[in-house]
């Protein structure tokens, strides 16, 4: 296992901002960067932003929550809640610079870290523009890169702990690769003010990036498009994430100077002493927990990734009692259909998933019933999207739709016996009183377990259904 806490080394530099950080993940909201940091309001007010005067910093109900704003008195549906002019957002803009040169070597799928870079030379800057945003920012953040290692392995599942390990291994090496960067430039030309960045410090401003920025509509494009931008947007990046959220991103372009204004909106009615919340997105636990260090009990959008494998397959329904699987081995019909679901042939793409909105990735499905199928011409009647789609009940007949829910049923079987703990041992070991970030790990585990028993249960129900609608019509 890659480094599973990333060593914090402290900097003894006093005549700059200190790029320490402490790898502390708790579910206690952490400290911020400074103890009587500016105030935001006030400092987005004076430098010409709007803030509603009814939009209080507070702590949230859930302490483990922290921070978050919330309405000191009724707000009216359609309220201007807070408006940010052109200038406030921080993001980054590339150049000739060293920094630009090292965002250019950050993959995209870790665009965090290139935002990050701007966020820590502000950090560093004495005189910052942003520092008043950038001192209100958490000290330490409660995400997987800064579990203990044994918190890592707590997490028990295979996707998410590959997805931990590649950021720390990013971490690590991109820290080399700053390291002989910054190697003997001269202080005039050194991004960070002279001072060492390490991988703690990298893991820090990715992590605040990750957690707390959007991305926007940038310059407008010759199609027409825009491209996206991240950017950090102080004062609004402390509302919290709902599902169900009374307030909304807008942005505006002022017609007199072309500048872009964002702008947070009130979507509903907000009652006094309510938080004011976003939808962060449609994501699952793992990206909620990788990227803002929180996990969503019941997520509808949560969901378990397997791997697309005959054999396994095979298993499963020799296990659910279904005779003759061929999975492993497949007509050449069925190959067909297995490659335009892109599970067969060159580069396929094997990952499928259990749970989401979908409750059976498509693609499993129709893959599924096409090989429990023993009728080339009746699955031929169907088209894809068809024999993809969970709401179209039994397309090749009761026995087959039975045998492939059977056989997903099997696979979650499997798939839960993967898990070395139960959810009731889950639950007895979170009553002891653990960390926050076992916490946090228990807490990730058990919902993974419990869509895993609600996908059986659902599909156990239609099982029901189908069976006793085949014997009325065979009676």
């Amino acid at each position: 296992m890659v480094a599973s806490k990333i060593v914090m080394a402290s900097l003894s530099l006093t005549h700059r901002r200190a790029l320490t950080c402490a790898a502390t993940a708790s579910a206690a909201y952490p400290a911020r960067l400074v103890p009587h940091p500016p105030d935001l309001i006030k400092w987005v007010r004076k430098e010409g932003g709007f803030v509603h005067q009814a939009v209080k910093i507070a702590q949230q109900h859930d302490e483990t929550i922290g921070l978050g704003l919330v309405a000191s008195e009724d707000i009216p549906k359609g309220s201007d809640l807070i408006a940010l002019p052109h200038h406030i957002p921080l993001s980054f803009e590339f150049d000739h610079s060293v920094l630009s040169n090292l965002a250019r070597k950050v993959p995209e799928e870790l665009w965090a870290m290139k935002l990050g870079l701007k966020l820590l030379q502000e950090r560093a800057k004495v005189g910052s523009f942003w520092w008043p945003y950038i001192s209100n920012l958490p000290e330490t953040y409660s995400i997987p890169i800064f579990f203990p290692g044994e918190d890592i392995r707590n997490l028990q599942y295979a996707p998410l702990l590959h997805q931990v390990n590649k950021r720390c291994r990013f971490l690590l090496d991109f820290d080399h690769e700053v390291r002989h960067a910054l190697e003997n430039l001269k202080p005039d030309d050194h991004p960070f003010g002279g001072q060492n960045v390490d991988a703690s410090s990298l893991g820090w401003a990715m992590s605040a990036v990750s957690s707390r920025a959007f991305r926007l509509h940038g310059k407008k494009l010759l199609d027409g498009t825009h491209n996206n931008v991240p950017m950090m947007l102080p004062l609004i990046d402390m509302c919290n994430h709902s599902f169900n959220p009374n307030s909304q991103i807008v942005q505006e372009q002022d017609a007199g100077n072309l500048k872009i204004l964002v702008k947070v909106v009130a979507e509903t009615a907000i009652k006094q002493n309510d938080p004011l919340v976003l939808n962060y997105g449609c994501l699952n636990n793992d990206l909620f927990l990788l990227d803002y260090g929180f996990v969503i009990p019941s997520n509808p959008y949560d969901c378990i990734e397997l791997k697309y494998d005959g054999a396994l397959l095979d298993a499963a329904s020799v296990a659910a009692g279904i005779s003759s699987p061929n999975f492993s081995a497949p007509a050449p019909w069925q190959k067909e259909i297995l490659s335009q679901l892109n599970l067969e042939g060159e580069a396929p793409i094997l990952k499928v998933s259990l749970g989401g909105p979908e409750l059976v990735e498509g693609r499993l499905l129709a893959a599924l019933r096409a090989l429990l199928a023993s009728d080339m011409e009746t699955v031929h009647k169907h088209d894809l999207n068809t024999l993809k789609s969970l709401s179209a009940e039994a397309p090749l007949g009761i026995a087959n739709e039975v045998a492939a829910f059977r056989t997903i049923i099997a696979l979650c079987v499997i798939a839960l016996g993967h898990f070395p703990t139960k959810i009731m041992d889950d639950e007895s070991l979170l009553k002891q009183g653990v960390s926050g970030s076992t916490e946090l790990a228990i807490q990730f585990r058990m919902q993974k377990k419990s869509l895993i028993i609600d996908v059986m249960r659902n599909l156990t129900r239609r099982v029901k259904s189908l069976s006793s609608k085949g014997a009325t019509a065979q009676g």
